[in-house]
């Protein structure tokens, strides 16, 4: 089975059931040393996201608002919202191994371990939308996530973005709508919800600190030090840092950002 051929038919495959099907037999194939990475091979610009074909894509501000999680409705809302920063992860996470020809093996085991993780979270998600009265597709998306892919085409940027700034953000923004949702009592959905949100936030810590081992790989292969981050960020997210909330210290640490990093990203020092 060819490597990078086959991870450009499943980018490109919308269907989320088809898309992990597919990827799951791709992935056992790696697992089992039955794949082969084509040479001169040259990955192609994505110039619209696979789900665009079964979802609505409109501007971030056009996206419905998840007002009320008590509510059956916001309940939709609120899955489907993480389901689609789930679906965008495994694509990204996909990208990453498809894009970035010639690394070592290690690269495409972290990523390719990191999609098969954010196929689990989507069916997580899925089966609890399934259960509500909605799927993947039902309400407008906005494009974000894969607005970050298109601007970040070399490592360097996009370890610094993907992993690093916007993984890194869920690791921030999790705990607190876990801490939401914690206050409506008695609703046997809610607590499923924060059940899988755990999971989420658990599993993710990982898949930021394989973003920081990369970066750090990227990095030294640049011949630049890794304070370079928030150049990068400043360039691509004007007045991303320093923000006015604090940060995940315990999970950002444990995903590798050191204390230097982290005394930049808030109003006060941390660490």
């Amino acid at each position: 089975m060819q490597f990078f051929a086959t991870l450009k038919t499943i980018l490109n495959t919308a269907d989320p059931d088809e898309k992990i099907a597919a990827f799951r037999a791709f992935y056992k194939a790696y697992l089992d040393g039955e794949t082969e990475h084509e040479l001169r091979m040259l990955p192609v610009f994505f110039d619209r996201p696979s789900y665009a074909n079964i979802c609505t894509i409109v501007p971030p501000l056009k996206v419905p608002r998840r007002k009320n999680p008590a509510t059956v409705k916001g309940q939709q809302l609120f899955l489907h919202a993480i389901a689609h920063i789930e679906y965008s992860a495994i694509d990204l996470a996909l990208d990453h191994a498809y894009r970035f020809a010639g690394m070592p093996k290690a690269f495409y085991d972290d990523w390719l371990e990191v999609a098969d993780d954010e196929c689990r979270h989507f069916e997580l998600l899925g089966g609890l939308m399934k259960e509500i009265g909605c799927r993947y597709g039902d309400f407008p998306v906005h494009d974000g996530l894969f607005e970050a892919g298109q601007r970040t085409q070399r490592l360097l940027e996009r370890m610094a973005v993907v992993p690093r700034y916007f993984e890194a953000n869920g690791l921030d923004a999790t705990p607190q709508i876990l801490q939401k949702l914690e206050t409506i009592p008695g609703d046997a959905m809610i607590e499923r919800i924060i059940s899988v949100l755990k999971v989420i936030l658990d599993e993710e810590v990982d898949h930021v600190r394989k973003g920081d081992r990369w970066f750090a790989y990227a990095c030294e292969e640049a011949g630049v030090d890794k304070s370079v981050y928030f150049e990068i960020i400043e360039r691509l997210y004007p007045g991303s840092f320093p923000r006015k909330k604090g940060v995940n210290v315990a999970a950002r640490k444990a995903a590798g950002f050191s204390c230097s990093e982290l005394n930049k990203m808030g109003p006060d020092k941390v660490c």
